[in-house]
């Protein structure tokens, strides 16, 4: 089993190392500007956002469960720490995102990834749509007080990127594109502090230096946990959703499977190293993930190759780097949006059932509004378990048989008794009819909650209450156990509960 893992694992980093180093460097280029932005909506120094995306990227390729994901510093949790940098400092920051990494690989040891298996697709194609409408609505700003040039640089090279396609895929487009709309940018004199493009440079000053272990400069104290606990545990918990839903979505496109409580612990170790070496949390990005698979990486190889060569960019070629004009950038990331998004849902909202439909609808609307994966993905979670209660309990059946005599009838009941059924069955019974005995069969039921069972005896109390002697039969083992410990209908007074309500 060992060497068997050690050859898949090996098989993850060497079984496409050209493209996968050549998609790696596309997603460096695509990292830059992103992790400036992160640490600017942070409040935070540039370097803190870039040193964390080298840190994560590399670390999740090495102890990262899902090859071929990207992950670095993200927007949805550059947003929860605004907070805690503002009234606390870096210093804090430093340390909640350690205890970030601390609560994410104790959520991977429990196996809470496998709680993805509550998500439907619904839920995450709304999750992918709103994520691609969130990264086209990002780019928009840029061209705010921009001229023509910054319209006519876009199509140019969004018409590289989805032509050169049609002529080879020797090289990925969006590498050609970044290259060739900087040179033209260069060769014009349309960057720099005089030009009138906008650069990498214009977004902020990129480090010279590695960075250095760095442990966060506080006081070790239940005060301390007090101040970053509030922040460290959502932090914990957009990363690991966020993460995992990507995971899935790469799961999908590569037609491979994915360990998801193993990618817990890789996303933790990777915040807790980000956290000692001065950046901020991170967690999977989609988008960038996406411009990886679709460039042709695939392997381990093409994050940790993504997390390298961005350190290289920013210390060793920063001048170069700077001169990369934000056009390009954002050229990419439409790329990016439009190849995420779901076309097909579109097509498929007359054709899926309407809950479906509607579950996918509300997690987009409520993520996009928000601009919080997590309440977008909780809220189509938890409609989708509605509208599956809502299905389930439609099964429950309730038939009956009147005697030839008139004394005594026997219902027969089947289907899923809990919370959402409880008053159907309640309400499906005959009190005012006059029996002498009446015969309840659960043979074909379940009991799930305490709701199912305190119907059950409100059902069998009403009817001793008009003189008919009631006989509860089929009870399946689990159900049996369940109804003995908490019905109420065979212990002393409960016929006074009864009439006391």
């Amino acid at each position: 089993m060992t060497s068997l893992f050690q050859s898949r694992y090996a098989q993850q980093w060497l079984a496409n190392p050209r493209r996968d180093i050549i998609a790696g460097a596309v997603v460096a280029l695509a990292l830059i500007p992103e992790a400036i932005a992160f640490s600017i909506i942070a409040g935070v120094d540039p370097r803190v956002g870039l040193y964390a995306s080298f840190c994560i990227a590399v670390v999740t390729a090495v102890v990262g469960a899902r090859s071929g994901m990207i992950s670095a510093a993200t927007g949805a949790m550059a947003l929860l720490m605004v907070t805690l940098v503002r009234e606390h400092g870096l210093e804090y920051l430093l340390a909640a995102t350690v205890l970030t990494g601390v609560l994410q690989i104790i959520a991977g040891v429990f196996k809470l990834g496998d709680l993805m298996k509550f998500v439907s697709r619904s839920v995450v194609t709304g999750f992918v749509n709103a994520l691609a409408i969130l990264i086209f609505m990002a780019q928009l700003p840029e061209f705010t007080g921009q001229g023509l040039l910054m319209y006519g640089l876009v199509a140019v090279g969004l018409v590289i990127i989805y032509g050169l396609p049609r002529l080879t895929t020797a090289v990925p487009s969006p590498l050609v594109c970044i290259v060739a709309l900087t040179a033209l940018s260069m060769a014009m004199g349309w960057g720099g502090p005089e030009g009138v493009l906008r650069t990498v440079g214009s977004m902020g000053a990129l480090p010279s230096t590695l960075p250095v272990f760095l442990w966060p400069d506080i006081p070790l104290n239940l005060e301390t946990l007090r101040i970053i606990l509030p922040y460290a545990v959502p932090l914990a918990v957009v990363g690991i959703l966020e993460s995992l839903m990507t995971a899935t979505i790469v799961d999908d496109l590569t037609d491979t499977p994915s360990d998801k409580s193993r990618e817990c612990v890789g996303q933790g170790v990777a915040n807790i190293s980000a956290g000692l070496f001065g950046g901020m949390a991170g967690c999977a990005m989609i988008g960038q993930t996406v411009i990886n698979v679709k460039s042709g990486g695939r392997g381990r190889l093409s994050c940790f190759a993504a997390g390298v060569i961005l350190l290289i960019l920013i210390v060793a070629l920063g001048d170069f780097v700077a001169q990369i004009p934000m056009a390009a950038l954002v050229a990419v990331m439409i790329m990016v949006s439009i190849g995420t998004f779901s076309w097909s849902s579109l097509t498929n909202l007359r054709l899926h059932h309407r809950t479906s439909s509607a579950v996918m609808i509300v997690t987009v609307i409520v993520t996009v509004f928000t601009h919080n994966l997590a309440a977008g993905v909780g809220a189509g979670v938890l409609l989708s378990a509605l509208f599956f209660s809502y299905k389930v309990s439609q099964l429950l059946d309730i038939t009956s048989t009147l005697s030839a005599d008139g004394e005594h009838r026997t219902y027969e009941v089947r289907g899923q008794l809990f919370f959402v059924s409880a008053s159907t069955f309640a309400e499906a019974f005959d009190f005012r009819e006059v029996l002498k005995t009446v015969r309840i069969d659960v043979s074909h039921a379940h009991f799930w909650d305490l709701s199912a069972v305190a119907a059950l005896d409100r059902v069998v109390l009403k009817f001793r209450r008009e003189g008919a002697e009631v006989e509860l039969f089929g009870l399946n083992e689990a159900s049996k156990t369940l109804v003995l410990r908490i019905a109420r209908h065979d212990k002393p007074g409960a016929m006074e509960e009864l009439d006391g309500h």
